[in-house]
């Protein structure tokens, strides 16, 4: 097999073989008969999450929409397609998703599978719009797992990839809705210890960015939805100033490839999303570690990072920080707790990421911060084993589906078994 690479050419796969069907016939016969196999998504993972010595699997030409279901309120699209290919075609229907990723080229399968999340008090992570998943299991059978019908639904949404394959996907929808987004800069850490509440539910989306050199986030991103942004009508925003040209997250980089800024109205899927699908993003440039930590410790969470500035900031782009709804799903970092993701986009010293993770996992631990699955970080398996109560539940659901254990790998047998 050609050697492949995940998308920031940081980790590359050591698999034996890559198969693309065409339909899911195809993929369920194929998996019968493989003995080690994990599925590719948009290669957005930065760990061996997706790794195998085996068989490798992308569904990229399986992306359709299969069917609108417009009396339930639900879109139904096959496992390989990504979330800017549906936005586009819900907006089309005059729908819309509840909440997006930074980036719209990720698929929506492998993002609902590692827990990632947009950004809102009133949005949980990207699974809890998933109503249903199909899985193709190691014998090649196809299973259905809804939310509401069976128990163990809650445990197949953020699936880690441990369950088969995802081959379907049923996702609530809602009308489509139109957002602006206006940027403020300079934003005071020492604001968010008084108004930390007032700052995260200020709009439908909120995201601050910083790249630790000072005591202020350069950036506070407003994503609001039209009619709930007159209170941004003025130019300060708790201290900060409203920018007057378009900015990206990374302090000297073009805003071209980002979703239109200065309070110009646009559909959601245009803003929703940092970046623009038509901008490919670029490879190879940067690392990705994020930590969940409860919201309400993330004040204290953020005092305890910004001390360690000095030793990790050389190494950083920025760090952006968004809150994420608490949801009932088993293996997310958002269980059972509104939490804040601490973001760190590094650049691509690997050597020296490496050293100053458990730096910041040390300094984060008593609170319990979750690392985002699909993300470097350096945490101790019993550890992280320890911050989900219900891994034990989520192995047996795993057994159920993959009794020869065709899906696990090194890393999950590190890190839930």
């Amino acid at each position: 097999m050609q050697e492949e690479r995940n998308w920031a050419g940081n980790y590359r796969y050591s698999a034996e073989e890559l198969f693309e069907p065409e339909r899911v016939e195809q993929l369920q016969e194929w998996v019968a008969k493989r003995h080690r196999i994990k599925a590719l998504g948009s290669r957005h993972s930065f760990n061996s999450i997706a790794d195998t010595p085996g068989s490798l699997v992308s569904l990229k030409k399986m992306s359709r929409v299969l069917e609108l279901d417009r009396t339930r309120g639900t879109v139904t699209v096959e496992g390989g397609i990504r979330y800017g290919e549906l936005a586009s075609y819900l907006h089309a229907n005059q729908y819309a998703l509840h909440n997006l990723a930074s980036l719209p080229h990720i698929t929506i399968a492998g993002a609902c599978a590692t827990g990632t999340h947009g950004s809102g008090d009133r949005n949980g992570n990207l699974a809890t719009a998933v109503r249903s998943v199909e899985i193709v299991t190691s014998s090649g059978e196809a299973v259905v797992y809804t939310r509401g019908e069976q128990p163990e639904a809650d445990g197949a949404m953020v699936s880690l990839g441990a369950l088969g394959v995802v081959s379907k996907l049923t996702l609530d929808i809602v009308p489509s809705f139109d957002i602006s987004q206006r940027l403020f800069e300079n934003i005071a850490l020492s604001q968010l210890e008084s108004h930390f509440d007032d700052v995260f539910s200020s709009a439908y989306s909120v995201s601050l960015f910083t790249d630790w050199k000072s005591e202020h986030f350069n950036q506070v991103w407003l994503k609001c939805l039209v009619g709930e942004e007159d209170p941004f009508a003025e130019d300060e925003f708790y201290g900060a100033t409203r920018a007057t040209v378009p900015l990206h997250p990374v302090p000297g980089i073009s805003a071209e490839p980002c979703s239109e800024q200065l309070g110009k109205r646009g559909p959601w899927h245009e803003r929703l999303p940092h970046f623009r699908m038509e901008f490919t993003p670029s490879a190879g440039e940067e690392l990705q570690s994020e930590y969940f930590v409860p919201r309400s410790q993330a004040y204290a969470a953020l005092e305890t990072i910004y001390k360690l500035r000095e030793q990790f900031a050389p190494h950083l782009y920025t760090s952006e920080v968004r809150s994420i709804a608490a949801d009932p799903l088993w293996m997310s970092p958002s269980y059972d707790r509104d939490s804040v993701g601490i973001h760190f986009t590094w650049k691509p010293h690997g050597e020296a990421v490496e050293r100053v993770l458990p730096l910041i996992e040390a300094a984060l631990e008593p609170y319990e911060a979750r690392p985002h699955w699909a993300k470097l970080f350096a945490m101790a398996p019993e550890r992280l084993k320890s911050l989900y109560e219900k891994r034990l539940d989520f192995q047996k659901l795993a057994a159920s589906c993959d009794p020869q254990g065709k899906f696990r790998n090194s890393f999950l047998e590190r890190y839930l078994w």
